[in-house]
């Protein structure tokens, strides 16, 4: 545990920062955990040059592959920040089929000193471990201006090449459907992807702002890890959050529709989500398998479930949103807590192991960070993380967008592949 030093300075919009920072340090190594301003998305942070990375590739049993799990429980006390991808599933469960999609499975960095944002507040410090190094963000802050905003490239909807059209996908979901009725699965959350070339010259950070305006989210965040590797989230959903003191809380999301301009209609799209059975029982249903994963590091008889099927409403969708809670065993840390519930019961399924081995089968690409969860720990040692839905992926020339659905016994194939679209489609809207 470190107890920071801080320094408040006179506000600025976090965007205004991120190109002062970029142009000083350059966008490499940049991290900005953003919020929408809401309750759950008060705070933000900001930060550039990392002190020290860790990177993790490959799967078990791959020349020089390292668990990423272990890696974790070997952080030095700091500011840390980075991505877990789903496929780190392998060090948990080796015996499933597992495919890597070539980007880091953890990369994670510390740095020092960081930027500190309250969004409903309008207020800012820098926060550092040191004198020294809050005099240095200080100095470079105070010697440097804002440097005009770029302009984003334009990603027009017809360049986006689907891997899986929507007949696949419906096809999918009545394999898994048929799955559930022969006694196999409970529920799976089937994937699709779509591609599309990086634009040349791009910057991740100016399409970050950019989506970050056209899909503000909680749990938003931007990882620049190298020239050719960037993770860009407007995620709402809440995976695990670890307090100093062990209190555990997770916030799963099953049941989604679409926006309408229309306040009548957009409210009965809200109605609608909060009648129906289906999504009430495939969120109780990953509400229940949150619960026994929780279960496996927290103290016996700590878990609560404080909001149960609630409606929650962003840019773009209606959500339902649960809320899990516990306390973390003595002797127990924030890790083995992460390592017990890999990966996320809402984008996997019930039962989970079974569910990640069929969805292997069915889904043509691997998932990499998508899916998985970005991390944050603080410098006392409190940790919190999201879901990673909601986000685009740069892999060298390559930038691609996944979205997936919950699909249960009466999950109509035609109309989950509707709601794939009504996932992707704010994402790939606000890039063109």
């Amino acid at each position: 545990m470190i107890r920071p030093q801080q320094l408040e300075l006179p506000w600025q919009e976090p965007q205004a920062l991120a190109h002062q920072l970029a142009h000083a340090y350059g966008e490499e190594g940049l991290v900005w955990l953003d919020g929408d301003g809401s309750n759950l998305g008060r705070w933000a942070t900001l930060a550039v040059a990392p002190q020290e990375i860790i990177c993790c590739r490959g799967l078990p049993g791959e020349p020089g592959a390292r668990n990423p799990f272990e890696a974790l429980r070997g952080l030095a006390p700091g500011h840390w920040c980075g991505w877990l991808s789903y496929e780190a599933a392998a060090w948990v469960e080796p015996g499933n089929p597992w495919a890597s999609d070539g980007m880091a499975t953890l990369w994670i960095a510390r740095h020092d000193p960081v930027l500190r944002f309250d969004l409903q507040k309008r207020r800012l410090w820098i926060e550092a471990s040191s004198t020294a190094a809050l005099e240095r963000l200080t100095q470079q802050l105070a010697s440097s201006t804002e440097q005009p905003k770029g302009k984003p490239p334009s990603i027009p909807l017809t360049a986006w090449h689907h891997h899986t059209t929507a007949e696949q996908y419906a096809a999918g979901v009545q394999r898994i459907r048929d799955l559930i009725a022969a006694g196999d699965l409970f529920q799976a959350n089937l994937t699709a992807c779509c591609s599309t070339a990086w634009p040349q010259g791009g910057s991740a950070l100016e399409l970050f702002l950019t989506l970050r305006q056209a899909c503000p989210a909680p749990f938003a965040g931007l990882i620049i890890s190298d020239q050719n590797e960037a993770l860009l989230s407007s995620s709402p959903e809440r995976f695990l959050q670890v307090s100093a003191e062990g209190a555990v809380q997770t916030r799963p999301i099953k049941g989604t529709r679409p926006r309408h301009g229309d306040p009548e209609q957009d409210a009965n799209l809200a109605a609608e989500l909060v009648c129906s059975d289906k999504d009430r029982a495939e969120n109780v249903m990953i509400v229940d398998l949150l619960r026994n994963d929780l279960g496996r590091a927290c103290q016996p008889g700590s878990i609560q479930v404080p909001q149960l099927v609630g409606l929650e409403s962003y840019a773009s969708v209606h959500h339902l949103t649960s809320v899990v809670e516990g306390q973390l065993q003595a002797g127990l840390s924030w890790v083995d807590l992460l390592e017990a519930s890999w990966p996320g019961g809402s984008i996997s399924g019930a039962p989970k192991l079974r569910a990640c081995q069929r969805l292997h089968e069915l889904e043509p690409t691997s998932r990499g960070p998508y899916c998985g969860s970005l991390l944050r720990i603080d410098w006392d040692g409190s940790f919190d993380s999201n879901i990673l839905i909601r986000s685009l992926l740069r892999q060298g020339d390559t930038l691609r967008a996944h979205a997936g659905c919950g699909i249960v016994a009466d999950s109509d194939p035609l109309g989950e592949a509707e709601e794939l679209m009504w996932k992707l489609q704010p994402l790939l809207e606000a890039l063109a």
